[in-house]
């Protein structure tokens, strides 16, 4: 795919400069006419030719071979990449490659563009940016789609990325700003998974005027005892991203038990709005791609300099359920209104 495409920009600039060529001929026939076959004339057509030779030349040693090393083949995946291609540098020829949820067809994918001239490796998801890091060392690696990347240890010297989830602190500010007179938070977690989340959360927490309680659930069997116990001492339940407190079982419970004491749920997903939740904080797929393409842009633009942290997405998406404010006796302002992006 990268070799049909890159004979097609050749050719496009092989008709570009072969129209230059029969413009300068035209112009110096219509010379030759009116004053004959000038030195001037000939001088002309040969600067216009050459300036179209080294436009040619230019182009072709600045076009940017980009590969696209994608976790697996889902819709969100396309969403993001999509979003890549609209923000990416410009001429830039993308190739893609699917890991298929395969991490050793990934490093191996990753050896072949380690042997390859490609200028960056954009890796869509954890298995493919997993793959990435170990095999390639001296190419820049920018990731996206991938929650808490720091705590896979996705950090290099050649490598950096974008954020999935909204920093904690613009999701606190989001709850004071729907939820003025909240101040008790309560959240589930796994200790082997979450545990240096919530305590940053706990941290962010105290700055803005909460205070949060975490309870720890190491199974999913403790998810009804813990959040019981919960929900007796907080005044909204915060969700966040743990796979052992949050399954396909769970979600539904969790949500109906809050509403059915009267406690809003936040979510950091629109599906969790969708089920139930008073509110969610997240970003839109097609942003992520499109903010990692500026990243993308600024490092082969700056001499290949990395951020340090992961770059997170400027524009959230806040997801309301008026069905659960009304049961819950919520009425948001117009002000409030225009800051939600959707509405269940």
């Amino acid at each position: 795919m990268a070799d049909g495409k890159k004979q097609e920009l050749i050719a496009n600039r092989s008709w570009r400069l072969a129209r230059a060529t029969n413009h300068a001929s035209r112009f110096t026939f219509h010379v030759s006419r009116t004053q004959g076959r000038s030195f001037a004339a000939w001088a002309m057509m040969g600067l216009v030719w050459l300036l179209g030779l080294c436009t040619l030349c230019v182009s072709e040693s600045t076009a940017m071979d980009i590969a696209i090393l994608q976790s697996s083949d889902i819709p969100a995946y396309h969403e993001a990449v999509a979003g890549l291609k609209a923000t990416g540098p410009i001429g830039a020829i993308y190739t893609e490659y699917d890991v298929q949820g395969d991490l050793e067809l990934g490093k191996k994918l990753a050896r072949k563009l380690r042997a390859s001239n490609v200028s960056l490796v954009v890796a869509v998801g954890l298995k493919a940016a997993l793959a990435a890091k170990v095999e390639i060392v001296d190419v820049p690696i920018v990731y996206m789609m991938i929650l808490d990347p720091l705590k896979h240890q996705l950090t290099a010297a050649n490598m950096t990325g974008t954020l999935l989830e909204v920093p904690l602190d613009r999701q606190l500010k989001v709850m004071r700003t729907f939820l003025p007179t909240l101040h008790r938070l309560g959240t589930l977690y796994d200790p082997a998974k979450t545990s240096s989340r919530v305590m940053e959360a706990t941290r962010q927490a105290t700055i803005s005027n909460f205070r949060l309680e975490g309870l720890p659930v190491e199974s999913e069997k403790e998810v009804p005892q813990q959040l019981r116990a919960l929900l007796e001492n907080v005044e909204a339940l915060w969700l966040m991203p743990d796979s052992t407190v949050l399954t396909n079982e769970s979600v539904r419970f969790i949500l109906e038990s809050a509403l059915a004491r009267q406690i809003p749920v936040i979510g950091f997903s629109p599906e969790f709005t969708r089920l139930g939740a008073l509110l969610s904080m997240s970003v839109n797929y097609g942003d992520v791609g499109r903010e990692t393409g500026l990243l993308v842009t600024r490092i082969l633009d700056e001499e290949r300099l990395l951020p340090l942290n992961p770059v997170p997405i400027e524009r959230l998406k806040i997801t309301v359920n008026l069905k659960t404010a009304r049961f819950l006796g919520m009425t948001f302002p117009k002000e409030l209104m225009s800051l939600i992006d959707e509405t269940y």
